[in-house]
């Protein structure tokens, strides 16, 4: 009797440590909101993966779906960023009609009924596509500092409502970034304040916000989607010549076969610049040198 006394109180003990232990352990940071745990995020292009790295720090882990090299315009996910998108927290969108997500949106939206959708694109003034054949607006928000500026506050919202315990910490990056992105933009600002020709000749026309920002004009090859005709291709080499284009600025996603004809016509030559790089502050700074050089 004396036995089985002493074998139910020490049951009832280890039930009590395993209780406690159990309580210990949720209450002290393994929970959802624990700092163990990294919010779960979708991006469409890479410079967003920046902003949101940039503000979310180590409480954050993006996927971009559209990969380096990959048109936006044509791209189909593969089965393990689907994946991602079935376990992720928020998406955040490039919102400015950019054909992936015009096509792949709902499809990815019903895979995931709990996950945040958020369009890093509000508050911008976007460009209307005025190109025949073309509706919606310009895409290509991002690649204005201006406009990136308005995006990373957009993330910020967005992280510190998901998790308004580490608010103090999303607060000091967005700060510091921002910090960057002015002075990136004084930095342009100041490279291609002597840039006598102000017209750029480019294979997609990717640059428009840039040029908005930057009081340049690019004149594009692709219309509406399209490559050149015969035809199209004689009007640009006339235009290239009168307007003394030298460079002709092609993405790395596109053929540069259409560009490289203009440019053998006019004795000039063909230029990488990508719009879609995932290294934003560096690349937007080389991009303004190389449009300044032309």
């Amino acid at each position: 009797m004396e036995r089985k006394k002493i074998l139910i109180i020490s049951i009832s003990i280890l039930i009590l440590i395993l209780i406690t232990a159990t309580y210990i352990y949720t209450s002290t940071g393994n929970s959802t909101g624990s700092s163990d745990d990294k919010i779960g995020v979708i991006v469409t292009v890479g410079p967003q993966e920046e902003f949101v790295k940039r503000v979310g720090g180590d409480r954050v882990n993006v996927t971009v779906m559209v990969p380096p090299g990959a048109d936006p315009h044509t791209y189909e996910p593969l089965p393990n960023q689907m994946k991602q998108v079935q376990n992720a927290q928020i998406y955040f969108q490039v919102g400015s009609d950019i054909e992936f997500e015009l096509t792949w949106m709902d499809k990815l939206i019903s895979m995931n009924s709990q996950m945040k959708v958020v369009n890093t694109s509000s508050g911008i003034q976007l460009i209307p596509n005025t190109a025949e054949g073309e509706e919606g607006s310009d895409p290509h928000v991002w690649v204005s500092p201006r406009n990136a500026k308005i995006m990373v506050e957009n993330i910020y919202q967005t992280l510190v409502q998901t998790d308004p315990e580490n608010k103090d910490y999303y607060t000091k990056n967005r700060d510091e970034y921002l910090k960057e992105l002015d002075q990136l933009d004084k930095n342009i600002t100041q490279t291609l304040s002597g840039k006598n020709n102000t017209k750029i000749m480019v294979y997609h026309p990717a640059w428009a916000y840039f040029c908005r920002d930057y009081n340049l004009q690019q004149i594009s090859i692709e219309q509406a989607g399209k490559e050149p005709t015969p035809q199209n291709i004689a009007i640009l080499v006339d235009t290239a010549r009168n307007e003394s284009i030298k460079v002709i600025f092609v993405s790395p996603e596109f053929s540069t076969s259409n560009a490289q004809v203009i440019a053998n016509e006019i004795g000039g030559k063909v230029v990488v610049v990508d719009p879609l790089s995932q290294n934003y502050l560096e690349n937007m700074k080389k991009v303004a040198g190389v449009f300044a050089g032309t």
